[in-house]
């Protein structure tokens, strides 16, 4: 396990823990992977059945969706409901705790659309060094 770097917090720069094995920096790494935040997007339109994420997902596996699921409901930010019905019928909901992380999936949708011709044109630039 690795020991703690101690930083100095400043007001300039303020410093988390960032070592593998922090809290902060796994839920971080859960809530900013690329199918997190589509789930919660689209949970944000209400209940939705597996199915119809994965249809609306586009590129995720089966696999991978199931995976992210869990782990949403495993930190609190998804709930699952089964229904009992043939075939069972299960639909995902975000959670009061879910909720409260919309509005900074939004700035963040917001910021990357007011930046998105600055990151293409630093990205030619950049593919185009000798």
């Amino acid at each position: 396990m690795n020991s703690p770097r101690h930083i100095e917090d400043t007001d300039d720069c303020p410093v988390w823990d960032i070592r593998q094995d922090c809290e902060v920096r796994q839920i971080l790494d859960r809530i900013a992977d690329k199918w997190s935040l589509l789930v919660i997007s689209l949970l944000d339109c209400g209940t939705m059945r597996f199915t119809e994420l994965l249809r609306e997902i586009d590129g995720v596996s089966q696999r991978m969706l199931t995976t992210t699921l869990r782990h949403l409901e495993r930190d609190g930010l998804v709930s699952r409901t089964v229904h009992p019905v043939v075939p069972p019928r299960v639909d995902y909901a975000l959670t009061p705790l879910g909720r409260t992380l919309l509005d900074t999936i939004q700035a963040l949708v917001r910021w990357t659309e007011q930046h998105q011709h600055e990151i293409a044109a630093a990205r030619a630039r950049y593919d185009n060094m000798d």
